[in-house]
């Protein structure tokens, strides 16, 4: 495809004009370009809300058998402790007492605490101590509406709607509502869907993720399909509303990516999961 053009050349000083000249023209695709920004989107926010781990990740053997030589060193390297050199005094003070080359006085030793006696009474205290079990009863039961099982692992809050007429698991999400920010309609939204009770901290304004998807041609009414953008908030405490939603699940990561069926939805929520 040809056509004609303008050129200006500049020779020395002079400046010439000629039309004269054909330029190959290739055709672009600015068509479809300049359709795909005349469409229309819907605005939608959403919410990864996380409960964190509640206790440390259990060491493989591996693991604990190089913490055991970290304390080995550790304690090699280590200066002796207040508690360590008093026993040491404690010692040296019976053993003079006991040749008879220090005085003692009875009242005195009466009320005296040695260090041994306090290494006894926390040994003791160490017997009674029982320390708090990894696994609760939400575990063995599997209930997914817990926040109370899966303590080594993050969970992820994700809940039950209705998308073209199906039962679909995601997280909570909705439509921006005009004059809204993004973060603001984040915050409604969480509200709305999951209630009043549940506590959350969001970490920015920012969001951590995007989505997008078109809707089906019989549905389009304007639109032709939504932009999410997901927002991270870390549960503080209290629970999800049952009166507002009524199927919810808390899923660890690899129970997450196996619930939600929707493979490109899944992919992209993989990118900001810890």
């Amino acid at each position: 495809m040809y056509r004609k053009v303008t050129k200006i050349f500049t020779i020395g000083r002079k400046t010439l004009l000629s039309s004269n000249v054909k330029e190959i023209v290739r055709p672009m695709s600015t068509r479809a370009v300049i359709e795909e920004s005349k469409e229309k989107w819907d605005l939608y926010a959403s919410v990864l809300v996380e409960r964190l781990p509640i206790v440390s990740k259990s060491l493989n053997p591996l693991e604990r058998e190089f913490q055991d030589h970290l304390w080995r060193v550790e304690f090699e390297n280590s200066f002796k402790s207040n508690h360590e050199l008093k026993h040491e005094r404690d010692l040296l003070q019976s053993e003079l007492i006991k040749k008879g080359k220090m005085e003692v006085d009875l009242d005195d030793s009466v009320s005296k605490q040695t260090a041994q006696d306090l290494k006894d009474a926390y040994l003791e205290e160490l017997k009674n101590f029982q320390p708090a079990l990894r696994s609760t009863a939400d575990d063995a039961a599997n209930r997914t509406a817990s926040t109370d099982r899966c303590l080594e692992d993050t969970l992820y809050l994700i809940i039950e709607e209705s998308l073209n007429k199906q039962a679909t698991q995601l997280l909570p999400q909705g439509p921006r509502h005009d004059g809204e920010t993004m973060r603001q309609a984040a915050e409604r939204i969480l509200l709305e869907k999951c209630g009043s009770k549940l506590e959350v901290s969001f970490y920015g304004n920012a969001p951590c993720g995007f989505y997008k998807y078109k809707y089906p041609i019989e549905m389009r009414q304007g639109s032709v399909g939504a932009k999410v953008f997901f927002y991270r908030a870390a549960l503080n405490g209290g629970k999800v509303d049952t009166s507002v939603v009524k199927k919810f699940e808390w899923l660890s990561k690899p129970e997450l990516e196996q619930k939600i069926k929707n493979a490109d939805y899944t992919e992209s929520i993989k990118k900001f999961l810890l």
